[in-house]
């Protein structure tokens, strides 16, 4: 409620005042010289006092800023006389107040469509049928119906065979993406397919789309360290101006040309360009999923000159890949994956789940497996199709069917699978590197941040083979959370720091940088709550575009500042020499606002050169993802399945 007061005031000053310089100049114009003096007069005094009270409270909360140029400008021309540029300059400020008011509502419209997409009701089924039931009542478990249009309300999985998820509001992509079952699906997207089921993993509450919401709100509150800059920038501001002002007086002994001076220097370049170029950067960054915290954040990663990346579930994608599958006997490659994930149904195992993902991601028909026996971390023993199947770590299967199991490089997890007695395959599975890693890295460096790290609590070994050919300036392995934030510590000494993990362990080093970077869309709360900017998209590619559009829009707020001060001054010369009126430098300096702030809407026009190679990737309805593209939990490094356990 209060920003509606603030900009019905906003809206009632600048009527007043355009009023009152019309019926002004009517009387002026009618042959009433002092009726319209003292229209003009009267319309500028409503302006001054809410500037007067404005100031004095800024000055009560410590705070100093350029309205003081603004409130000397009309102060002096009523006092002078000089009521026509008096009013003149109320409309000016009043116009400008209102007009950034605008530009900072078009600015932050992104940001408003996302916050008005948040759906009141869902669909759940229930007692055999379905019933329409208010967000905070969905509770995880429920199976909803997301019907064709509808906003999916909470995270979920998708429990129909598949569903054509749009994500363009949360992560900037064009097209729908098709997610088959299984598969995890954010808050906030929209259905562009038909109807399908969801089962609810969340609770609204703590799904995406509320965190969004919340950091939304947090970035919209929030003030840069530029502005800030700016603010003290305007101590330096009013200074040169009072020294023009009163050398044009004291040479010339033309009162009339300090007004003049003051009226030119009303300094709306430092009070506009700076929030409305840099909300309109964090607009255009969430239209791309790179959600950023606020106008500091933004500012500051700009500013980038170091990058330290966590591996599991950041640099590689955090979930085991089928690699390879071996075979032992008279059977294919998909038979051993179809008998191995049939029967790890039966499982909780973070793997047995990953090898059914990746079974159905395949598109295999899994079996309903019987007499399961389950030795838990190591393997589940059950009857397929009348076959007595064993699954699990090498040397558990190897115990029931003889033989020995295949040893994996460092970082893979082996599963084996026996028959009836007989040894039959191995899948062989590992954390993969995410896809176009090199690519983004490379980029990057385009951009202008000539050193990338590693830096993960994984073993050295593991690390090495994973990056190799990445061309790291550095690798750190085996590190506690406390390391990490020394790291980052560390290499602050030296450049600005953006850190990016996604598990809890991450969350202190991404506190600890000047910019953390948190994978939210299946990372850990605690580290996107820590983190400075958020991925909305799990991908890794997003960090380039954030950087750029970052960059662009700091370097748009800078050209408004610098060219808007540095016209204001040269008119200042220009009346402190005589050579402008009071009138006319109020015109004049309503000219350099208007370009000033339709200079920092630019911002939102930013496309990220960065971004077109992912949209060129993009297709309509992708294919389901391929084996080793599974879902489950994080990898862990030793061999084996019961190995992994204990780990």
């Amino acid at each position: 409620m209060q920003l509606t007061r603030t900009e019905g005031l906003k809206t009632l000053l600048l009527g007043v005042s355009l009023t009152g310089l019309g019926l002004g100049l009517a009387l002026h114009v009618a042959g009433q010289p002092q009726a319209a003096g003292t229209v003009w007069a009267l319309a500028v005094l409503p302006v001054l006092a809410t500037l007067l009270l404005q100031i004095l409270r800024s000055l009560a909360q410590g705070e100093f800023g350029l309205d003081i140029v603004a409130a000397l400008s009309m102060s002096a021309a009523l006092l002078f006389g000089e009521h026509l540029a008096a009013a003149v300059v109320a409309v000016m400020y009043s116009g400008g107040n209102f007009l950034e008011s605008f530009a900072e509502g078009r600015a932050r419209r992104e940001m408003r469509d996302l916050l008005s997409r948040v759906p009141r009701m869902a669909a759940r089924y229930r007692n055999g049928g379905l019933e329409d039931v208010a967000l905070d009542r969905i509770t995880p478990g429920d199976r909803l119906l997301i019907r064709q249009g509808d906003v999916v309300p909470v995270d979920g999985r998708i429990a129909s065979a598949s569903a054509l998820l749009d994500n363009s509001a949360l992560t900037g992509e064009a097209l729908p993406l098709r997610l088959p079952q299984g598969a995890e699906a954010m808050s906030g997207a929209t259905n562009a397919g038909e109807a399908f089921d969801l089962e609810a993993t969340n609770d609204a509450g703590s799904s995406t789309y509320a965190g969004i919401v919340r950091l939304v709100e947090a970035a919209q509150r929030s003030k840069a360290p530029m502005s800030r800059l700016a603010d003290r920038w305007s101590l330096g501001f009013l200074a040169v101006t009072l020294a023009i002002a009163l050398a044009a007086w004291g040479l010339t002994g033309d009162p009339i040309r300090a007004v003049a001076v003051l009226v030119v220097a009303t300094p709306c370049p430092l009070i506009l360009a700076v929030p409305v170029a840099l909300v309109a950067g964090l607009s255009r960054a969430a239209h791309f999923g790179v959600l950023v915290k606020g106008a500091g954040p933004l500012e500051a990663m700009a500013r980038i000159r170091t990058l330290i990346l966590d591996k599991t579930g950041t640099l590689t994608d955090g979930r085991p890949q089928i690699v390879g599958i071996e075979s032992r006997a008279d059977i294919d490659a998909d038979e051993i994956l179809r008998l191995a994930a049939s029967l790890d149904q039966a499982s909780k195992h973070p793997v047995a789940q990953a090898v059914v993902a990746a079974a159905k991601a395949r598109g295999l028909a899994l079996a309903l497996p019987e007499d399961v026996a389950e030795r838990p971390g190591e393997g589940v023993t059950g009857l397929i199709g009348g076959r007595r199947i064993a699954v699990g770590g090498s040397g558990f299967v190897a115990d029931l069917a003889g033989g020995d199991g295949p040893q994996g490089q460092t970082g893979q997890v082996i599963v084996s699978l026996a028959i009836d007695g007989r040894m039959a395959g191995h899948i062989v599975m590992a954390d993969a590197l995410r896809e176009g890693a090199a690519e983004m890295l490379e980029t990057l460096r385009a951009q202008g941040i000539p050193r990338i790290l590693l830096a993960t609590g994984d073993r050295a070994d593991v690390a090495q083979r994973v990056t190799q050919g990445l061309g790291l300036d550095a690798i750190h392995a085996e590190l506690s959370p406390g390391e990490k934030v020394r790291l980052v510590v560390a290499e602050h000494a030296s450049a600005p720091v953006m850190m990016v993990g996604d598990g809890v362990n991450d969350a202190p080093a991404l506190a600890a940088a000047d910019v953390g970077v948190a994978m939210g869309a299946r990372g850990a709360a605690a580290s996107a709550e820590a983190a400075d900017v958020v991925l909305l998209v799990d991908r890794l590619d997003r960090i380039a575009p954030g950087i750029e559009i970052a960059r662009r829009a700091r370097s748009i707020a800078l050209q408004s500042v610098i060219v808007g001060i540095g016209l204001s001054v040269l008119g200042m010369l220009a009346a402190g020499f005589g050579y402008l009126t009071p009138v006319q430098g109020a015109l004049l300096q309503e000219v350099i606002d208007v370009a000033v702030i339709l200079n920092a809407l630019r911002a939102l026009r930013i496309a990220p050169q960065s971004a077109q190679g992912a949209k060129r990737a993009a297709v309509r309805e992708p294919a389901p993802p391929p084996p080793g593209n599974v879902h489950g939990a994080d990898l862990p490094a030793p061999h084996s399945r019961g190995a992994a356990d204990r780990s």
